[in-house]
């Protein structure tokens, strides 16, 4: 998890990222961090409140810390990526009161370890059961982790420690390198654990399960919430209930976030936006 930054530096970062546009009554400005899952959802909801509901609607760019600070201190209007009630909590008590929830756009997400599915569940379906000698030696006595410092990795190396699995590697790479590395073993049908979140278009894409964790190492179940500065809603009431009623169903979203890895994030809200038209019509109307 990213340090918190000081209002101070936000207001600079954000400022920046926002000079010379000019706010009206119909201008709004949505923050996002470069993950799959929020690019995609924050480019749907743009464009939605851009053709739908007539908005003009500036997308600003920034790490996760800066987006809590920006609501707090009103520099953006809205965010669409706070991890609730573990893994964002930190962020979420420094701003206690200076924001305004909206509720969730996604549920059933979640951090853990994930194997193939063509992984006999009755040999390895928890991770207690990396224990055994001959799963071990399948998987090379190797976890293929992320960035090191990231949480999932801070998360993974108790996990290691938890459960005692002194004969492993944890391998550090990168959400990049993970992917990778997935793909080549699936390709050869080989047995392979990686550090794994939802929603993540690796989901989409190949069959995988998450091994059980029953000392809770890796976090417990989590939303998805989209959060706006206080007072948004009084002066975009529109926009506020359009990102209120915003839902999508995990596996949905993760299949258009794998539709985005093949082709592009935009191509792939043009195609949610044809082949969607109900979750659409509720969303900016609050009509069935």
């Amino acid at each position: 998890m990213l340090k918190m930054t000081s209002r101070a530096l936000t207001s600079m970062v954000l400022g920046a990222a926002v000079a010379g546009t000019s706010a009206s009554a119909d201008e709004i400005t949505i923050g996002w961090t470069a993950w799959s899952d929020a690019e995609f959802i924050t480019k749907l909801a743009a464009e939605i409140l851009e053709d739908r509901a007539g908005y003009d609607v500036n997308l600003t760019q920034t790490d996760i810390a800066p987006q809590y600070q920006g609501i707090a201190g009103g520099d953006i209007d809205a965010m669409l990526m706070s991890w609730q009630p573990g893994t964002h909590g930190d962020y979420l008590d420094g701003i206690a009161g200076d924001y305004t929830d909206l509720g969730p756009l996604y549920t059933r997400a979640r951090l853990g370890w994930v194997v193939p599915d063509y992984i006999p569940e009755d040999e390895l379906s928890s991770i207690e059961d990396l224990k055994n000698d001959e799963v071990r030696e399948r998987l090379g006595g190797e976890i293929t982790g992320i960035d090191p410092g990231a949480g999932l990795s801070n998360l993974s190396e108790q996990a290691m420690e938890d459960y005692a699995l002194d004969d492993y590697n944890l391998q550090f790479s990168s959400g990049a390198g993970m992917t990778a590395a997935l793909d080549r073993a699936i390709s050869r049908d080989e047995w392979i654990v990686v550090t794994g979140w939802s929603p993540h278009w690796k989901f989409g894409a190949y069959d995988l399960r998450y091994l059980e964790d029953p000392e809770g190492s890796l976090g417990g179940a989590e939303r998805i919430h989209a959060l706006t500065r206080n007072g948004f809603h009084e002066d975009h009431p529109d926009a506020a209930d359009v990102l209120a009623r915003m839902f999508i169903p995990l596996e949905m979203l993760q299949d258009y976030m794998a539709y985005a890895q093949d082709n592009s994030y935009e191509e792939a809200v043009e195609k949610f936006i044809d082949e969607q038209s109900g979750y659409i019509d509720y969303w900016v109307t609050g009509e069935l």
